[in-house]
């Protein structure tokens, strides 16, 4: 390693740390370090739920996010190890009722693409399946769901990030092991590398140790996100459902840029072959200004579960995770021997990425002695949101849409995979209300010309367009967008299409 050799603990590493934890107002943050095979650094600041006194440990349990993703991946690998499946094997030879929207698609997709963001799907395609927490959705709907969503480009023509398809490979997984994939996950990931602490499908709390709650941010201040007593089986276990304390990743960390790691017989945990297969560049990914400006970036791929690139000469293998007021960044430089893990447990994405790239830099360029600062100010100096298009709801001055008379639009809707929605009359004005997804819910109001949903418990960048058009038979269809160019992917309301069903119920609708 080039900063520091032997000094340890690093005063640099303890400093962005701090810094980043005070320039964003965390309410909590855990960061490890480990160099040559060893936990060289932890740094802990704040608490797992912003004022209760309870200090984040290093076995605080975070949500990892789509960190997840690689551990699913590894799960696949181990099986390719042990000749349950393969790479190239089509998905319909292991799950027989797996369909896409395309019947070639179907017939075409194999293992390896439901890893690496190919599917010809819009980003997030589906992830409305999946959030807004806690929803009616099964495993079973989101894979369903998948003949449903409509391809905007043509199979492995581009990358796309989603989340669906990893749901659909730890089904995979589940088929190929003969056992849940909850149960695959523990006995081949967690307890071969000693990740003792990582919960995945139903498990409780009170069983669980010390658990940071999610973030958010309400008139300045933090307001925690706890959960109930009993963590459910969520669908999207796969694609990001992993909770881990510090200790568990930087096992994980240690794992990985140690290829000798061995597992409970003794031999490598994962063969160099597979481990050469989940770190291959298997499909590019756009390299960015701010990667060539910041790191000097030259290359950028998605491996199986990774992100690839170079940064200052030498190789770098990350993921991110970002789920419901958790940050979560694993990064490792494998030339230099050296990983870290950060975890936050509040909605911070520029802290994630300051802290993230100042860690990067103080072990890929120490000689640049970049700082929390200077990354703050860069990434301030970058560029920002695009600018709000004429009639964006965001600007524009909002008002309810009046329930009388009533407009012709009202009513009882279907798409195919979101299912049902009401847009009818609640009091003096219209509700639109998600039959499967509660927390889509909210009024209907009247912005530059256009209607848009106001969704009761989501910030304001979940804000979606509500669009009437006609369908045969004279009956109203609807479509919806987001009204932030910006909002996050997940928010996936360009896949809807709805059509009429029938008319509200009388009954106060």
């Amino acid at each position: 390693m080039q900063a520091g050799g032997d000094d340890w603990p690093s005063q640099a590493v303890a400093a962005a740390v701090d810094d980043a934890a005070a320039h964003y107002g965390l309410p909590g943050i855990a960061v490890g370090v480990v160099e040559g095979g060893e936990v060289r650094q932890i740094e802990l600041r704040g608490e797992g739920v912003a004022g209760s006194g309870e200090a984040i440990t290093a076995d605080t349990l975070f949500k990892v996010a789509s960190n997840t993703k690689a551990m699913t991946a590894a799960l696949l690998a181990r099986q390719v190890d042990a000749g349950l499946l393969a790479w190239d094997d089509p998905v319909v030879k292991h799950l027989p009722g797996f369909r896409m929207h395309e019947d070639w698609v179907t017939r075409e997709m194999q293992v390896r693409d439901l890893l690496i963001h190919n599917s010809g799907l819009g980003p997030g395609a589906g992830d409305l399946m999946l959030w807004p927490e806690p929803n009616a959705f099964t495993l079973e709907d989101v894979i369903a769901g998948l003949a449903h969503l409509k391809p905007r480009w043509s199979f492995r023509s581009r990358y796309a990030y989603d989340n669906t398809l990893y749901i659909v490979a730890g089904e995979v997984a589940a088929a190929a092991g003969g056992a849940p994939y909850d149960v695959l996950l523990r006995r081949e990931v967690f307890e071969p590398l000693g990740m003792d602490g990582c919960r995945i499908g139903e498990w409780r709390v009170d069983e669980a140790g010390p658990v940071a709650a999610p973030h958010g941010r309400r008139d300045g201040s933090w307001v925690a996100r706890p959960d109930g007593p009993l963590v459910a089986d969520m669908p999207m276990a796969a694609a990001g459902g992993v909770r881990c304390s510090l200790q568990d990743m930087l096992r994980w960390v240690q794992a990985w840029l140690d290829p000798a790691t061995a597992g409970p017989d003794g031999r490598p945990w994962l063969s160099a072959t597979q481990r050469s297969a989940v770190w291959t560049a298997h499909m590019p990914l756009p390299l960015t200004t701010r990667m060539r400006d910041w790191n000097r970036s030259h290359y950028s791929a998605y491996g199986y579960g990774w992100r690839l690139s170079d940064v200052d000469g030498t190789a770098k293998v990350a993921h991110t995770g970002t789920l419901s007021g958790m940050y979560s960044a694993v990064t490792l430089l494998p030339e230099r021997d050296v990983g870290f893990v950060i975890l936050i447990n509040g909605d911070a994405g520029d802290a994630r990425t300051v802290l993230e790239q100042t860690l990067g830099k103080h072990f890929s360029a120490p000689q640049e002695r970049r700082n929390v600062a200077h990354y703050v100010q860069a990434l301030a100096a970058g560029p920002g949101p695009q600018d709000a298009a004429s009639g964006d709801g965001q600007g524009a001055a909002r008002a309810p849409v009046a329930a009388a008379p009533a407009p012709a639009w009202l009513g009882r809707y279907r798409d195919p995979w979101l299912g049902e929605v009401t847009v009818c009359r609640s009091g003096d004005g219209v509700r639109f209300t998600s039959a499967k997804s509660p927390r889509l819910s909210g009024p209907v109001l009247r912005a530059g010309g256009r209607l848009l949903v106001d969704f009761d418990t989501l910030g304001p960048d979940a804000d979606a367009w509500l669009d009437v058009g006609g369908e045969a038979g004279g009956r109203p269809g609807l479509t919806m967008a987001k009204v932030d160019p910006e909002a996050d992917f997940s928010y996936d309301y360009e896949d809807l299409a709805f059509t009429y069903v029938r008319a509200c119920e009388a009954a106060g609708l």
